[in-house]
């Protein structure tokens, strides 16, 4: 098996991307189709579903078709309170970095 550092190593590199980034940010409000991701992001529909599907093989979503519509979901919850704890040491890191340069 695996170390789990090279395990977490391939999860991080499964979201690594920023269309992935914001798919996720997206399904994690629930569900979507791709018709509806592709309205909310400024990417082409061939770059979105290559980026999904690396998501798909990750384990991270799952698609359900329903006639003509592709429906996207995350497999599991928690990757919307991994994404705000991101979101959150984001918003420190560059707020730290702002009271340096001021102080400078």
């Amino acid at each position: 098996m695996p170390h789990v550092p090279a395990l977490k190593a391939e999860f991080f590199k499964a979201i690594g991307h920023p269309v992935r980034i914001r798919a996720l940010e997206l399904l994690s409000e629930g569900e979507h189709s791709v018709s509806d991701l592709l309205a909310a992001m400024d990417v082409s529909q061939a770059h979105l579903s290559q980026q999904l599907a690396i998501l798909r093989r990750a384990g991270l979503v799952v698609a359900r078709r329903e006639g003509a519509n592709v429906f996207y979901a995350l497999t599991d919850a928690r990757m919307a309170d991994l994404l705000a704890v991101a979101r959150e040491m984001l918003v420190d890191m560059a707020t730290a970095t702002r009271d340096e340069l001021l102080r400078a």
